[in-house]
């Protein structure tokens, strides 16, 4: 099989494009929001939105309405039952992030498990992108390009809150407004990724590709672009793989995204692990600490 037919095989059929345009644009939305969950430490708060929102993609099922309504009011209920309990107790943010997610997680298990027959339990959790509908991709672009729109007309905002929360405002920013919003943009985004990936793999695709990117750069622009480059091109493998190896289509996605990680995290420079042990072994060859014990070493020890 040559390389083009390779390629195009897949695309023969509908099904499949559709999986391949929802992936990626999923995977775009998460990406862009993942730079800014990490530079502000809120990764633990999208794995918490991505589970909260079961209870109500199941509520959604039963009644018979698109589940992208349950799962935004669920996920925007969750930050804001979070930031509730946060400014009425002594506790640490991620203690409560957890009691929180943990609870909505078991009351959307407790829903689904009284409703065997008119749920299906694994698509919720692990996404069942091969039987997106037209509808379902019109409405997974639609929500993508909105908050899309949203973060890059509040882009320098945003910016400003991740590096300096102070600075922001004393200029007079509304901070609280510029967090509700970003988590409201984190609701949307999982709304977004359910329908690729699932609840439980939607959590790599908001932490993977700006961690990748992060580790890349430290130009806030560089890692935007570099967090967008890395997961079109791991959906991408991801969705060939999928069909090629007949895996699952989101758990190869998530795969891909983690591979290109586990290799920035070793041998990419300068902060690749293993750049920095050689870089480490190299400096002590040179050390003038270590010229000095050569020198002193007794006669005959050094050929």
């Amino acid at each position: 099989m040559d390389l083009l037919n390779w390629l195009t095989e897949p695309l023969q059929y509908g099904f499949l494009t559709r999986a391949l345009i929802v992936t990626v644009a999923a995977a775009v939305v998460s990406a862009v929001l993942s730079c800014w969950l990490i530079l502000m430490g809120w990764s633990l708060m999208g794995d918490a939105v991505s589970h909260a929102v079961l209870p109500g993609v199941a509520l959604a099922y039963i009644v018979g309405i698109p589940f992208s309504i349950g799962a935004f009011i669920f996920g925007a209920g969750a930050v804001a039952l979070i930031g509730v309990v946060r400014s009425t107790t002594k506790l640490k943010p991620d203690t409560v992030i957890g009691v929180v997610f943990t609870a909505l997680f078991a009351a959307g298990l407790a829903i689904v498990s009284s409703t065997p027959s008119q749920i299906d339990l694994l698509h919720i959790l692990f996404g069942n992108v091969l039987g997106v509908t037209d509808g379902e991709l019109w409405q997974v672009l639609i929500l993508g390009a909105v908050t899309l729109a949203v973060v890059l007309f509040k882009r320098r905002d945003l910016t400003l809150l991740a590096f300096d929360r102070t600075h922001a405002h004393v200029i007079g920013l509304n901070t609280k407004f510029l967090s509700a919003l970003l988590l409201g943009l984190l609701a949307l985004s999982v709304v977004v990724g359910l329908q690729a990936v699932g609840i439980i793999l939607v959590v790599a695709m908001l932490i993977t590709p700006g961690a990748t990117a992060f580790l890349l750069t430290r130009s806030f622009d560089r890692m935007l672009v570099l967090a967008v480059g890395i997961t079109v091109a791991a959906s991408l493998a991801g969705i060939y793989a999928s069909y090629y190896l007949d895996i699952s289509t989101g758990a190869a996605v998530v795969l891909a995204q983690s591979l290109v990680f586990t290799v920035v995290y070793l041998v990419a420079r300068p902060n690749g692990v293993l750049w920095q042990r050689l870089r480490v072994r190299r400096s002590r060859r040179h050390s003038p600490s270590a010229e000095a014990h050569v020198g002193d070493a007794p006669a005959g020890a050094v050929s």
